[in-house]
């Protein structure tokens, strides 16, 4: 489809943002070009549509464990988005997974931000439905809801799409793509796909029920690389 037939089923968005997102998802791999000089039309990648299986973990958890209207999918999806892709989020529900109950001082020294950001992402994961407190007088220990212990699927369903790209950040040096592990074998590793992994943020702490890998430690990768696949980044 054009930019302009995908703005059409889109009514909420304005065609001028739809051709923003789709240069971002573009960059990122998600979407492919037919004729990027005539301004072609737009398709899924095979890494874009890798991604039906998060989705629909994310609609089914949203579904499940959040008290929401009825709405389209895609919006369930971008809601639940939203809960979790702000900053030290998954910090947060990692160390209540692991500790928990936990009082407030003690998540600002786990997750390594001060108390005034503790504070306001804790009350924002309360808003949500991600944690509550385990009695009600002051100074209660915080706790995963139901929502939140749940996200344990959430979480995995994303960690195994990200594994084939997420072990191309881990060395520098250029490899044969089989001597990777890849568990999405129609992907091919092109340059833009493998630009999909700096969207995971993995956390140090131990693992646990909610996290069921290790994480590893993420080297920076070189400019001189980065440089090359997105020239137009500035990445």
């Amino acid at each position: 489809m054009r930019v302009r037939e995908i703005a059409s089923q889109l009514p909420f968005v304005g065609e001028q943002s739809v051709s923003q997102r789709l240069a971002y998802m573009h960059a990122d791999g998600l979407v492919t070009r037919a004729d990027v000089r005539r301004r072609g039309t737009y398709q899924l990648s095979a890494l874009g549509e890798s991604l039906a299986p998060v989705h629909r973990t994310l609609s089914d958890w949203s579904r499940a464990h959040l008290p929401l209207q009825t709405m389209a999918e895609a919006e369930r999806v971008e809601d639940a988005l939203g809960r979790l892709n702000l900053r030290h989020t998954t910090a947060v529900v990692q160390a209540l997974g692991t500790k928990g109950p936990i009082r407030f001082s003690h998540i600002a020294e786990e997750i390594g931000v001060d108390r005034p950001s503790a504070r306001h992402r804790l009350l924002r994961m309360q808003a949500d439905g991600l944690v509550g407190r385990a009695g009600s007088h002051h100074g209660a220990p915080y706790v995963l809801t139901e929502a939140g212990l749940a996200l344990g699927a959430v979480y995995a369903t994303v960690e195994h799409w990200s594994d084939p790209f997420a072990g191309r950040r881990a060395s520098s040096t250029p490899r044969p793509a089989a001597a990777a592990t890849r568990t999405h074998t129609g992907i091919p590793l092109g340059r833009d796909d493998a630009r999909t992994a700096a969207a995971l943020r993995r956390s140090t702490a131990a693992p646990n029920t909610l996290f069921s890998h290790a994480p590893q430690p993420q080297p920076r990768v070189p400019v001189a690389a980065t440089a090359q696949s997105a020239p137009g980044r500035g990445r």
